[in-house]
């Protein structure tokens, strides 16, 4: 691809995330066809809106579950960037407006105390551990907008270029003593005007939420990029993505880490 066609890719995606059209990038004959690609339409179009939007604050891993791989048809996680004005604390109410369709997964998200740097590569859960100031309870928060894409598309490389449907995350209080938390057994719940509709187990995220982050780390030193202290990383769904509609008031729980809420709101 070259750096002609990248760029036309980033103007476009801008484009059609601003005026909330079709995600459409993959059917236009300058459309990444590598991960790689991929990856460098996202980050610079998210660079670019950050111009106006704000800093980005952390990132979003996907398809961190075999549930989510299956339903979506890839085979490894990807990732994207949250926007810091985007990242609130729990309990919050949301503008229904402001969603083409509105969705929520039950996450545990990490905040770092430090940098992650690339020269640490590759990490494993022990030696990314010092890194960690606090797990919290999170959802994320994902806008579903229409999309399209050729029937042979790669959907991890239609996923990436439009961010993964991100949103924000809304986060529950912080534990900075998590380390006796058993977090691969512990059990996320979602109730919605009072009732239960899911539930899944830490297991669910790579075997441990904690895997998930390492598999960014070292996602990211490949592309010659470190975690910036004070990131906050949504690990992945424990609970896969639920609508939400005006009205609705939504909990989720993670076992250790405790509770997050949402009251959805607007016209």
């Amino acid at each position: 691809m070259s750096e002609e066609n990248i760029a036309k890719a980033i103007r476009y995606q801008k484009k059609v995330y601003l005026e909330n059209t079709s995600q459409d990038l993959m059917l236009q004959d300058f459309a990444p066809t590598t991960e790689e690609e991929a990856y460098s339409v996202q980050r610079n179009f998210i660079r670019q809106l950050s111009e106006t939007r704000g800093p980005v604050g952390g990132y979003k891993i996907a398809y961190t579950s075999a549930i989510m791989r299956e339903a979506r048809g890839v085979s490894a996680p990807c990732s994207g960037l949250m926007f810091a004005n985007q990242i609130v604390n729990s309990p919050t109410e949301l503008n229904v407006s402001d969603y083409t369709k509105l969705a929520v997964e039950c996450e545990v998200a990490v905040r770092l105390g430090s940098d992650v740097p690339v020269e640490g590569a590759p990490y494993t859960r022990e030696s990314i551990t010092p890194h960690i100031s606090a797990l919290l309870t999170a959802f994320e928060i994902i806008d579903i907008r229409p999309s399209e894409a050729p029937d042979d598309a790669d959907p991890a490389i239609s996923s990436i270029v439009a961010n993964i449907s991100n949103e924000g995350a809304v986060l529950g209080r912080a534990v900075e003593n998590w380390q006796e938390i058993e977090l691969a057994t512990a059990r996320g719940t979602m109730s919605i005007n009072g009732d239960q509709v899911e539930e899944g187990l830490g297991s669910d995220v790579m075997g441990h939420p904690l895997e998930a982050l390492v598999w960014l780390a070292n996602s990211l030193a490949t592309r010659g990029e470190s975690i910036f202290a004070d990131a906050i990383v949504i690990t992945g769904s424990i609970i896969p993505p639920t609508p939400l509609n005006l009205g609705d008031s939504a909990i989720i729980s993670i076992e250790g880490l405790g509770d997050a809420q949402i009251i959805v709101g607007g016209n």
